[in-house]
């Protein structure tokens, strides 16, 4: 009796120890039936190989799997007048512990505490850190939105890819974040402008001395409620165009959300204060291109001959922070130019991510094209600039009587509106069910 010769097998994955350091999913070899692994994504075990039990692929994040303990002690918030930006925290944070042999961990949404760690951690002595900033809203009827939570996910992954850092189911890590601002949602306030502050931020926390991929890592989410950036008006920047640092350069690490990004800022800024400026403007190479304000993406409107204004971001060219703010002023305006009109904004608007140099400013100011500058940001959304120093002089620049000029101010609004749900959008993630009127 003659037998069928089994098909051979594909020959098997096998994983290094730094292959399961820097990737969390791994493509699984195709050795096992559709039944035996379908469903596996999500597993709290890492996916082993049936015939060999080698790990093929370690737990993402399980929202499913989420332990909540809450606090027998919780803190009075303070009134919304005496609220100082990141300096009032609520009663819970959420944290997830990550290693290179078991992956993801059990999410815990527990009351705000000090963190433990080795003083070996990598994230002491390496930079091992990088973290998001994000926002939530509280309407009248007690409903929480989220403002694009899927970009800040996104970049926050693509950060952590760098640096060699764990990536996640950007999905879960949101569904995770709704469970806790729901929890502390009382910690948003009701008056207007009010929001809570989200910070997402991902450590590596391996016990070891060495450069090299960390074996450890914890992601961890705090919230802070914080008041109207606008308070008592608005009130423009001025900015100190720096040659003397350099921020970042092409192929570096400047379009990323890391913290070693963020302290070398510091001494550029106090000495601009020094002089009198409230920012730098970072310029970058011999031409002095413009790339970010402080910690801010960068728009410049001009008015073209034949009337237009166009409305110019400088590209990001992997030096550029890829901003979610950015990504809405330029959505918003290039809806507006193809119809979709936001009051404030020229009838006649061009919307371009190009280069931008020092000498454009100067020679639109001097032949009086030069329409507004601004900067946009999770904290401001946006931020007028009425003057920048250049070269031992102030470039002078329109802002309005208000103190911010047309064009930011109508992008300000539509987003707020957005972001508060007075108009529904996309955007607007609704964190807890629906009420029922």
């Amino acid at each position: 009796m003659s037998r069928i010769a089994p098909a051979p097998l594909r020959s098997l994955t096998r994983l290094s120890t730094r292959q399961l350091t820097n990737r969390n999913v791994i493509t699984r070899p195709l050795l096992v039936s559709q039944t035996q692994t379908r469903g596996y994504k999500r597993t709290p075990q890492p996916m082993r190989d049936v015939m060999t039990g080698e790990i093929i692929q370690l737990p993402d994040l399980d929202p499913s799997l989420l332990k909540i303990t809450k606090t027998t002690t919780p803190k009075k918030p303070l009134p919304p007048s005496k609220l100082v930006f990141g300096k009032t925290f609520t009663d819970h944070m959420l944290t997830v512990n990550w290693n290179s042999a078991n992956g993801w961990g059990t999410p815990e949404i527990r009351p705000y505490a000090p963190l433990e760690l080795d003083p070996s951690s990598t994230v002491f002595h390496y930079a091992f850190t990088l973290f998001e900033g994000m926002k939530a809203y509280r309407q009248e009827d007690g409903t929480v939105r989220l403002f694009r939570p899927d970009m800040n996910m996104a970049r926050m992954n693509r950060s952590a890819a760098r640096i060699a850092l764990p990536q996640f189911d950007g999905e879960a890590l949101t569904e995770l974040i709704k469970k806790l601002v729901v929890l502390d949602s009382e910690w948003i306030p009701k008056e207007p402008g009010y929001s809570l502050y989200i910070r997402p931020t991902l450590i590596g926390t391996q016990n070891a001395l060495g450069v090299g991929p960390s074996s450890d890592a914890m992601l961890f989410v705090i919230c802070s409620p914080v008041g109207p950036y606008y308070a008592s008006g608005f009130k423009p920047v001025q900015l100190l165009a720096t040659t003397k640092f350099v921020r970042a350069a092409p192929g570096g690490t400047g379009g990323y959300k890391l913290g070693a990004n963020y302290a070398p800022g510091v001494v550029p800024q106090a000495e601009a204060a020094k002089e009198g400026y409230s920012q730098n403007l970072w310029l970058l190479g011999k031409e002095h291109a413009l790339t970010e304000v402080g910690t801010m993406n960068l728009f410049v409107a001009f008015k073209k001959p034949d009337g237009t204004v166009e409305l110019v971001t400088p590209p990001l060219d992997d030096v550029v922070l890829p901003g979610v703010t950015r990504d809405s002023a330029l959505a918003l305006a290039r809806a507006h130019a193809k119809g979709d009109k936001i009051p404030g904004l020229p009838e006649n608007l061009v919307v371009s991510e190009r280069k931008l140099v020092m000498a454009d400013l100067v020679e639109a100011e001097k032949n009086g094209t030069l329409v507004e500058v601004f900067g946009t940001g999770t904290a401001a959304i946006v931020s007028a600039v009425d003057k920048i120093g250049y070269e031992g002089r102030d470039i002078e620049i329109p802002t309005g009587p208000e103190g911010l000029g047309a064009i930011a101010k109508g992008l300000l609004d539509r987003i707020l509106a957005i972001q508060v749900g007075e108009i529904e959008h996309p955007w607007s993630v609704i964190a807890n069910p629906v009420k029922s009127v």
